[in-house]
């Protein structure tokens, strides 16, 4: 039997419903819908939709996810069929965060929306962020000061495009790029312009249809207290100046023309 065979059993038996209801709800036979609930056949596309109605529960979840490991009530359902695990609370009420550790980092982009992937990252607890649903994500690189390598960025979910604001940080999950964390720049119409933090490094546009997920900063996690300069843009342009200044004297000294 295949996993799909499995879930419409599950969900059937899960919610006392006999072949025969569930064959008459889809408008085929029982003999038909047996079939698929055996595995001896597969259902097209329009059974697909249908169960998928009848049971409130999204086409890729029948076909991916085991149901009978997770609670499905339970899940957070977000548009495009998208789901993540719900809010989850300790013994204690306080919420449970998932963290995506380097060690996973890689896996993230095929597991994000997987509950069994998600219900096996490491989870922590920050009682003052309150309630809401929030996920850890690693830093990367120096593009973003004071956030230094082995850092812990933790964003609440953003539903919707249209919700990030003009100014603020965000961990972008995007099938490109994979995992970024930066500074939104420029609201576009279709797109993003994204920003670090870094002067050195110069913005850039993030396609909208290439975002699979957005967290907005809320707090992070250092691991060191090493102390980092802040240079603004005017200290950088005038430290330039400064040294073309120092070239040229250097030049005229020798004899050098510019």
């Amino acid at each position: 039997m295949s996993l799909f065979s499995d879930n419409i059993r599950a969900l059937r038996v899960k919610h006392k419903i006999s072949q025969e209801k569930v064959s008459e709800s889809l408008m085929i036979t029982r003999g038909r819908y047996v079939k698929y609930e055996d595995g001896t056949s597969e259902a097209p596309y329009e059974i697909l939709k249908k169960i998928g109605q009848y049971y409130q529960i999204s086409i890729d979840l029948l076909l991916s996810v085991d149901v009978r490991k997770i609670e499905i009530t339970d899940l957070l359902k977000l548009e495009n069929n998208r789901l993540i695990l719900p809010i989850q609370v300790d013994k204690m009420g306080e919420n449970r965060i998932e963290v995506v550790t380097q060690k996973v980092k890689a896996g993230y982009l095929n597991g994000y929306a997987d509950p069994e992937y998600i219900e096996q990252l490491q989870q922590i607890s920050l009682p003052f962020l309150g309630v809401g649903k929030y996920r850890g994500f690693p830093v990367e690189g120096d593009s973003m000061p004071p956030h230094q390598d082995g850092d812990i960025i933790v964003g609440s979910y953003v539903e919707h495009l249209g919700e990030v604001l003009d100014g603020k940080t965000y961990i972008l999950i995007t099938r490109s790029e994979g995992m970024v964390y930066k500074r939104l720049n420029k609201n576009k119409k279709n797109a993003l312009v994204v920003a670090s933090d870094n002067y050195f490094y110069p913005p850039y546009e993030v396609k909208a249809s290439d975002i699979l997920e957005i967290w907005e900063y809320q707090c992070s996690i250092a691991r060191s207290d090493k102390r980092t300069e802040a240079l603004e843009s005017d200290t950088i342009k005038n430290m330039f100046v400064e040294l073309k200044k120092d070239l040229a004297e250097v030049k005229n000294s020798i004899g050098l023309t510019t």
